[in-house]
């Protein structure tokens, strides 16, 4: 029997699949709801975007935009019945320029050019400066000397020159010496002598220079070593003179109040520059010059 219904509920449940789906029962729609619905575009949802509007071409902007059209175009050809147009004005084509200058980079002006004849001066400075200077450097004028003998033992320099000036300023003698002495001389002007002078009289015109290279012992004491103006490594300096004709000297102006500050100065930056420097403190024999030499201690520069 349990047998018999389940095969009646199967019968009945294939006999109401084969009715088709057409034949289903709709809903009953709601009064007032006959109309479909209207679609909406999500774009109309959005305020339309205002487009700004072309400035009016002003007059100087139109005849910048008419350039470059034309220049773009190239030169117009003329017809045989249109006369060849006349050559535009210099200076509109300048106006032109100038009222693009808003949005073009605008002209740098050129320098004038340098006269050719003080070009060619200039180069024939050079030259001469050149042709005088000694020991690499132009600032260092003078001739070579080569090698000094001497029948002196210690005595003698080995690639002497003989310098008449350093940085423009005149050597009241014509001092022979090395070159490390000469560079060393030259880096005192620049940095010692000429700043401590500054502007007073002037500048420097000349140095006194009291002795260079001579073959003797220490401040010509018998028996002493030889000092370093007979190797060619030393110089001795009295003072100097001005532009304006000025003397200042280490024997008379050390102890003075303006001119002793100036020489005390340019003093002071001998010490280190040269190996060896001694001045009116150092002893009595030096109490009228600054004696500078290029001599190297295990020490150190001495320096009194």
């Amino acid at each position: 029997m349990m047998r018999g219904l389940v095969c009646a509920l199967m019968m009945g449940a294939t006999a109401v699949s084969a009715f088709p789906l057409e034949t289903s029962l709709r809903p009953v729609a709601r009064p007032g709801d006959e109309a479909k619905p209207v679609l909406v575009a999500t774009e109309a949802l959005t305020p339309p975007m205002l487009r700004p509007k072309a400035r009016p071409a002003s007059g100087h902007a139109a005849q910048v935009l008419a350039a470059i059209e034309a220049s773009k175009a190239g030169p117009p050809v003329p017809t045989a019945s249109e006369p060849a147009a006349t050559s535009p004005n210099p200076h509109d084509a300048e106006e032109i320029r100038v009222a693009s200058a808003a949005f073009v980079l605008p002209q740098a002006l050129r320098p004038i050019t340098r006269p050719h004849a003080i070009t060619q001066k200039a180069i024939l400075r050079r030259q001469e400066r050149l042709q005088g200077s000694v020991c690499g450097d132009p600032a260092i004028q003078g001739e070579d000397v080569g090698v000094i003998l001497a029948s002196t033992f210690g005595c003698g320099v080995e690639g002497a020159v003989k310098i008449k000036s350093i940085s423009g300023v005149a050597l009241s003698q014509r001092s022979t010496m090395d070159c490390t002495t000469a560079q060393a001389l030259k880096k005192w002007v620049d940095n010692g002598l000429s700043p401590a002078v500054g502007t007073m009289g002037g500048g420097v015109a000349k140095i006194d220079v009291m002795g260079h290279y001579v073959c003797r012992t220490r401040n010509n004491q018998p028996g002493a070593k030889i000092s370093e103006h007979g190797r060619g490594r030393a110089v001795d300096i009295g003072g100097f003179t001005l532009r304006d004709g000025t003397k200042i000297s280490v024997l008379n102006d050390w102890s003075k109040k303006s001119k002793g500050k100036v020489l005390k100065a340019a003093y002071s930056k001998a010490c280190g520059t040269f190996g060896t420097t001694l001045g009116p403190n150092a002893n009595r024999y030096h109490r009228d010059h600054f004696h500078f030499d290029t001599a190297r201690y295990r020490s150190g520069s001495y320096c009194r």
